[in-house]
C-alpha cells in the first residue's frame, strides 16, 4: 500500500522510524500525527481526534 500512497500518515514518531527501516518510502511525505497509539480499532474518541487532525488533508 505504501507504493500506491501519495502521503503516509503515522500516529507516533516511532512508527515513522519503523516504516523507514522496513520499507522504501522514497520522497513521499511521511507525516507524524503525534497521537499516542493507545486506542482500539474504530474507537469513537480516536475517530474524533483524527477528523480534527486530518481536516486539512481530507
Amino acid at each position: 500500500m505504501i507504493d500506491r500512497a501519495d502521503v503516509v500518515f503515522v500516529m507516533e514518531r516511532k512508527h515513522k522510524e519503523l516504516l523507514k527501516q522496513r520499507f522504501e518510502i522514497g520522497n513521499k511525505p511521511l507525516i507524524v500525527l503525534d497521537i499516542e497509539d493507545e486506542y482500539q480499532f474504530n474507537d469513537p474518541e480516536l475517530v474524533k481526534i483524527l477528523q480534527v487532525v486530518l481536516s486539512d488533508y481530507i
